[in-house]
């Protein structure tokens, strides 16, 4: 500070304050004495003139106080000046872009209290204040100068697993996929998510920066809510943006709506478990898919595009997400997985409830007790067996009770236990006798609908494959063989065996007949030279149809087996041009 004398070179900062204030005082008791003494012998006052500073200029009269507030006003000139924005982002600029504001008040630098060293002297406490003799204003070096902004701090992600729950859902970032003119989705109700958001877009350029940012990867994880989608996605910038898309939740009447549709036909909850969502159930007059204009997306980013390119990488995205998994829309929509799967298990058992009322009782049979007793009653025929029931039902629903045993497991033995007993009635066998380790394990993992992806499943295959010292994938393959064939359809899929010359060799003249290409044999397959259709010949003398990714030898069992090799390949994508 100006007319602060320092010390020797090296001294404290507050050595150097003490003296200060000492001879601050003490020319203040002298200025008081002179003046004192001239008014007591009558002389005018003399005039002061400013001190010329070392930088040309005159400093204003008044003492010790004056050029304190002068060099308080020069401090204050450079302490509160705002840093230099960032350069814009060109990436991240379209038509009706707009800088952002919260951009300049995070970069804004916190103003010096009055209480720090460097607030009070308006210079670096590492430096000695200026000599009052010298009449010298801090230069350069003792000024405040502007504080640099800070760097922002960039977001590493949303993604809070520990947080989820029954209606909250975080997914990972999807890896980056390579470029394509084709369909982003993969599911026709992933493509309408996609359509919806296309059509309601008033920027085809930013859809397109915007698929290009998800083929990317530029989306970090996303988490699910009911009516929300949030994630951060990655622009030119160093910090992400965080992007979140809204869409309305369905009301309670809405809800009752689906859930009767469903409960009609069981074949929409298998649907469901097995991670696909019948046409029929999007047409049930329930606005479950989006459209036009429905999907209401926000950004942190300065363009006020509708949407903007991160935004659409967020929808593209979420699309992918809906193809993994239908529930994940039912989760927009505002309901949970096993609160759905609840409510659909209690409205079954009150259609069950209703039926049996609504049946007439039955007549008991018996005998009176006293016939019964009669020394001299003659004992009726047995009555014929009753009929084989056509298949076994399914159990009733077990309730979860605290302390009680796992409804999953209660359920999964009692039909496991109902399966045997009706193979056991038909056949007079068990039919788990013969069967190996992993033979039973695949037939247990097959009797439950699905296909492993949900959370009871999954922990039933990774405990099934886990016991058999396999995996779960192969799990999977193999229980789709078994639903294929049964045991004869699960060794067609792991036992190739070479088949006696006869019905094998004349299948490749009919496919020829059939307009089909010549297709290559070995042992009992017959391969399209395409490579992404298969038959594979049982011993039974049935046909089983496969098919694979073309090049990639991946043979999944698909569509019915049947005496007829053409019959087989009904349904499996094959044509004459092929």
């Amino acid at each position: 500070m100006l007319g602060i004398e320092t010390g020797p070179r090296g001294s404290r900062p507050a050595d150097a304050a003490r003296e200060a204030l000492r001879a601050a005082l003490g020319e203040r008791r002298r200025a008081q004495a002179e003046e004192a003494d001239r008014a007591a012998q009558g002389t005018p006052r003399p005039r002061r003139t400013a001190p010329t500073g070392a930088e040309g200029r005159r400093t204003p009269a008044g003492g010790t106080e004056n050029r304190r507030a002068l060099e308080v006003r020069r401090w204050l000139a450079g302490a509160f000046q705002m840093p230099p924005l960032d350069s814009p982002d060109e990436d991240d600029s379209g038509a009706g872009a707009m800088p952002d504001p919260t951009a300049q008040r995070r970069n804004t630098p916190a103003n010096p209290t009055s209480d720090s060293p460097s607030a009070r002297s308006g210079s670096d406490p590492a430096q000695p204040p200026a000599d009052p003799a010298a009449g010298t204003a801090p230069g350069p070096a003792t000024a405040a100068a502007p504080v640099a902004p800070a760097t922002p701090q960039v977001p590493r992600s949303m993604a809070a697993p520990g947080r989820d729950g029954e209606l909250r859902r975080t997914f990972p970032a999807f890896a980056p996929r390579p470029a394509d003119d084709g369909r982003f989705a993969e599911t026709w109700w992933g493509n309408a998510w996609v359509t919806a958001l296309e059509e309601g877009a008033l920027d085809p350029k930013r859809l397109a920066r915007g698929r290009g940012y998800a083929q990317e990867g530029h989306v970090d994880a996303i988490t699910v809510t009911p009516g929300l989608v949030l994630a951060y996605v990655r622009g030119s910038r160093p910090r992400p943006y965080r992007v979140q898309v809204r869409l309305r939740t369905l009301e309670d009447a809405d809800w009752a709506r689906l859930l009767d549709a469903v409960a009609e036909r069981p074949g929409h909850i298998a649907a469901l478990l097995d991670k696909e969502m019948p046409q029929s159930l999007a047409d049930c007059g329930v606005p479950l898919l989006p459209g036009p204009g429905d999907l209401d997306p926000h950004c942190s980013c300065p363009d006020r595009g509708h949407p903007c390119k991160h935004a659409a990488a967020l929808c593209y995205q979420t699309a992918r997400l809906l193809d993994a998994d239908p529930f994940v829309l039912l989760l927009l929509r505002g309901r949970g997985e096993r609160a759905l799967l609840d409510a659909l298990s209690r409205r079954n058992a009150a259609r069950a409830a209703r039926a049996a009322q609504e049946k007439e009782p039955a007549p008991q049979a018996g005998v009176r007790a006293t016939d019964a007793m009669a020394p001299d009653r003659r004992l009726p025929p047995l009555p014929a067996p009753l009929p084989v029931p056509a298949h076994p039902e399914q159990p009733p629903a077990y309730p979860a009770a605290p302390g009680g045993p796992d409804p999953f497991a209660l359920d999964q033995l009692a039909t496991d236990a109902a399966a045997r007993a009706h193979a056991l009635l038909g056949t007079g066998r068990d039919p788990v006798a013969d069967l190996t380790l992993w033979q039973d394990a695949v037939r247990l993992a097959a009797a439950r609908p699905g296909s492993g992806l949900t959370a009871g499943t999954r922990a039933l295959y990774s405990s099934l494959s886990a016991a058999a010292d396999r995996t779960p994938a192969e799990l999977a393959r193999a229980v789709a063989a078994w639903r294929q064939g049964g045991l004869e359809g699960l060794a067609v899929l792991e036992e190739p065996w070479d088949p006696p010359a006869g019905r094998f060799d004349r299948a490749r003249p009919l496919l020829l007949a059939a307009d089909l290409p010549a297709f290559r044999p070995w042992r009992n397959h017959l391969t399209h030279p395409r490579g992404h259709v298969q038959l594979r010949l049982g011993r039974d003398g049935l046909w089983y149809p496969y098919e694979s990714e073309p090049g990639h030898d991946d043979w999944w069992p698909r569509g019915t087996p049947d005496l007829d090799p053409v019959g087989a390949l009904t349904g499996l994508g094959t044509s004459p041009e092929e």
